[in-house]
């Protein structure tokens, strides 16, 4: 029995191994997988932003013909942020900064919409209009969430390929850090919106 001890040892050693990275593995990949579940709905809610916006520059087209710079910088704004697509699974601080950027471009450039066309009665009554609004109201506030809960994915994750020992044998894995939504700089701040009535009145 003596002679086979040394091998049991070695065999005991090699399960217990094999099953310590596995653990290491196995848990990782299931916290990446709620990682990409949380970004899906992360560009979930931005493409129903995106698809409302749509909608509300053709509605605003139709009743505030003098807004075309504030309508362009919109659909410019829209086409940056539809432009940069990122994979969960290596995503980089630096392509989740430049995600952040253009989704902040397309906000501000929203707000200044918003706001300019306040001064426009007929689009204040326009039903289809303030249906927008609200709507587009709520996907904000799904927006928020959905970022909220994306960093709440990612926490778990960092932690368990950052501890040590664990952070040893997560990059031969391919598990890396991954960088959380920070507020775009410049985000607490109200755009400036310029009003020009009187070259509207000589328009007219």
């Amino acid at each position: 029995m003596r002679k086979f001890l040394p091998w049991i040892i070695l065999v005991g050693v090699i399960l217990i191994g094999y099953s310590y990275f596995k653990g290491i593995n196995n848990t990782a990949v299931t916290l990446e997988q709620d990682v990409k579940e949380a970004w899906g709905n992360v560009q979930t809610s931005y493409q129903r932003r995106n698809d409302l916006i749509g909608n509300l520059v053709k509605t605003v087209q139709g009743a505030a013909e003098y807004e075309k710079g504030t309508l362009t910088a919109v659909i410019e704004a829209r086409s940056k942020a539809t432009s940069v697509t990122i994979d969960p699974t290596n995503i980089t601080p630096e392509q989740l900064a430049q995600f952040n950027q253009v989704q902040g471009g397309m906000s501000n450039a929203l707000s200044r919409l918003l706001v300019t066309v306040e001064q426009y009665p007929s689009l204040k009554a326009n039903e289809n209009f303030l249906k927008l609004q609200d709507e587009l109201a709520s996907t904000e506030n799904q927006i928020l969430t959905a970022r909220t809960r994306y960093n709440e994915a990612i926490k778990p994750y960092n932690n368990h390929v950052k501890v040590f020992p664990n952070n040893i044998f997560a990059g031969w894995f391919g598990f890396k850090e991954k960088p959380f939504f920070e507020a775009v700089a410049g985000a607490e701040k109200a755009p400036e919106v310029e009003f020009n009535f009187d070259k509207k009145e000589e328009t007219k």
